[in-house]
């Protein structure tokens, strides 16, 4: 059953570099939208890399629960040469402004394992791999969260996500946080293994003067606000790109 929030109520990849250093306070938003989370499913896609010049291909899942003013998002990616190549989990609660990640797990091909925490107690979050910390003013997502937490947003205010139209959230990783600006770019036509879907095409360039990712992020409306392709570009060339082969409701 689809739940929806209102404010009068209550709103990836192996490749992925580590975050920059903590943003400044006053780049921090703190913004309370309507949202309304999609339902539980989980997604099967097909997997394409470019590790330092070395093609990968593979599949992966995410696996998407919500229910009793909780969440539960697994993400995982497999390559017929390395075997699993990342494993993501964030996991929270649900509160005024949308997804609320209590911690973030991460593991990547040649990594180690981190957790980096939000502590709601100290109104701080605590990174995997450095001493910083950063405020939780409310609304902060991680870097698997954040997708769905637009796609909540997007949902909740379909008419409001308009070509141009720019939407921030603060997201941390493994050693920082900093404002991630998504910019709807506008709808296109993505094949994917359920066929031709139309889906909106958002993306996060690097900070400005900053070399860094990119981010690329479809969500297709006809099929609940979902993710159908997410495509993920490093300054060196390196890329990561999923795309949607089928989706099993739960």
């Amino acid at each position: 059953m689809k739940k929806k929030y209102t404010l009068g109520a209550l709103a990836l990849a192996a490749l992925l570099p580590l975050a920059p250093l903590a943003a400044a306070q006053d780049d921090h938003p703190s913004v309370k939208r309507p949202f309304e989370l999609p339902p539980s499913a989980e997604l099967t896609y097909t997997v394409k890399a470019n590790n330092h010049g070395i093609p990968l291909t593979g599949n992966g899942v995410i696996t998407w629960q919500q229910g009793g003013g909780k969440y539960l998002l697994v993400t995982e990616a497999r390559s017929g040469l390395f075997g699993k190549v990342l494993e993501y989990r964030s996991e929270g609660a649900v509160d005024a402004y949308g997804l609320a990640p209590d911690t973030y797990y991460e593991k990547r091909l040649r990594k180690g394992a981190s957790t980096t925490t939000f502590r709601r107690d100290t109104k701080t979050i605590a990174f995997a791999d450095s001493d910083d910390t950063a405020p939780l003013r409310g609304g902060e997502q991680d870097r698997s969260s954040a997708a769905w937490q637009l796609a909540a947003l997007a949902r909740a205010a379909p008419d409001r996500f308009t070509a141009g139209s720019e939407w921030k959230l603060f997201v941390a990783g493994r050693r920082g946080a900093d404002t991630w600006t998504f910019k709807v770019v506008g709808t296109e036509t993505i094949r994917t293994g359920l066929g031709e879907l139309k889906a909106l095409h958002f993306t996060k360039a690097p900070p400005k003067k900053d070399k860094g990712q990119r981010v690329d992020l479809w969500l297709a409306p006809s099929q609940e606000w979902y993710p159908v392709r997410l495509v993920f570009t490093e300054d060196d060339g390196d890329s990561f790109e999923q795309l949607l082969e089928k989706i099993s409701k739960k």
